[in-house]
């Protein structure tokens, strides 16, 4: 690794991470900028990855450097910790009340569809295509930095978090439209699962109560942000190397589950009304990723086809999850296809299926995505294992 930060044209750490960083500002510039519709299909998040695989596979940047492990250390509880502490679980469940139990068993579907789809593909797989899974597992209960982190948690190799961040674009491209079109059978599903006609009004109403104004972003919001996410990270770090370290329970398992429980607990005081933590959070997240590219060899993407095909089958189980918690709970289509973009697109694609099937639903679709996010870390990391476990890892 040394010799190939040496031979890189750019080895310096900072001129390594300026780099980084400005792909990542380009692609988000590039996407608002020009309203190409190729970001539909191949958003900035793939192209935050591979752009790095390229360039550190080509030697202009190092597949090893002091700059990454300076994200890795700090990026990670940071952006954990501020994604976490805007949740507003108690408004989510007040206004969507049975839709987010149907948004639990989308999740439910996540946790039982991974092991079941890996125990089909692992043969051809490597023997630790398994974190790959919860990684995955990670975006598709919560969002990208749940994904990260669960990345981080369960020690997945850069490589295999390639794979996962391939299928995960791969499949919102084929999902996506499928819970835009539900709207088309709405009268259909609505009579299939018996559900209220009054309830969408009440849950508009319900919106209404809770809007609140935007708080405008100062300067010492910055200084909150950061004196709280390094004061989780001080605990966490402290409090780690104290707990047991077991198959399932690493060091950096433990790590990652004291920063995502101290978010959750930070949430319920006022610090939640911060502004613009989820902003500052996503951003470092995608410099975190960004930094997964450059680590990553380009020979470990040559699992892709069998690990879509695990993907795919997954997808489905899910989707079968969601449509026996929309006939159990007896929820309409709109809720169902929102619940359902909480989960696998998180808080970017929820609110575009909410707008797409009822505009006044993109608020409450947020609330939904910041749920997953919530349990996301704690789910994905026991998916992760679930897959190990049933084949005997």
């Amino acid at each position: 690794m040394e010799e190939t930060a040496a031979s890189a044209l750019i080895t310096s750490p900072g001129a390594v991470l300026a780099v980084l960083a400005g792909l990542c500002a380009f692609f988000f510039w590039l996407e608002k900028r020009s309203g190409w519709r190729m970001f539909n299909f191949l958003p900035p998040l793939l192209w935050i990855y591979s752009i790095p695989v390229l360039l550190s596979n080509t030697g202009v940047i190092p597949s090893s450097s002091p700059g990454y492990g300076l994200v890795r250390t700090y990026g990670l509880p940071v952006f954990i910790t501020l994604l976490l502490v805007g949740v507003n679980v108690a408004a989510a469940v007040r206004i969507m009340g049975k839709g987010v139990l149907v948004m639990l068993m989308g999740t439910l579907g996540v946790v039982v569809g991974a092991p079941i789809a890996y125990l089909i593909v692992h043969t051809n797989l490597s023997p630790d295509a398994w974190t790959g899974f919860g990684a995955l597992a990670g975006s598709w209960i919560g969002g990208t930095g749940n994904m990260a982190a669960t990345k981080a948690a369960l020690e997945t190799p850069d490589g295999i978090f390639g794979l996962a961040i391939i299928a995960d674009n791969a499949i919102y491209v084929i999902w996506l439209p499928l819970l835009l079109a539900s709207k088309g059978f709405a009268e259909k599903f609505n009579r299939w699962t018996g559900v209220d006609e009054s309830r969408l009004e009440r849950m508009e109403a319900q919106i209404e109560s809770e809007k609140v104004e935007a708080t405008p972003v100062e300067m010492r919001h910055f200084l909150y942000m950061a004196a709280i996410a390094l004061t989780v990270l001080g605990i966490s770090e402290w409090i780690a190397p104290m707990l047991p370290v077991t198959e399932v329970t690493s060091t950096s398992t433990w790590r990652v589950l004291l920063f995502t429980t101290f978010g959750i607990l930070l949430s319920l005081t006022p610090a939640r009304a911060i502004p613009s933590t989820h902003d500052v959070a996503m951003a470092i997240v995608y410099l975190f990723v960004a930094v997964m590219g450059a680590g990553a060899n380009l020979a470990d993407l040559g699992d892709a086809p069998w690990f879509l095909l695990g993907a795919l089958i997954w997808i489905i189980i899910h989707g079968l999850f969601c449509l026996m918690g929309a006939y159990i709970f007896k929820v309409d289509v709109h809720t169902a296809a929102i619940a359902s973009a909480a989960n696998i697109g998180g808080a970017a694609s929820a609110p575009v299926v909410a707008a797409y099937h009822r505009e006044s639903l993109v608020p409450v679709s947020i609330l939904m995505a910041l749920i997953g996010y919530a349990v996301g870390n704690y789910f994905a990391i026991l998916t992760g294992h679930l897959c190990r476990i049933i084949v005997g890892g």
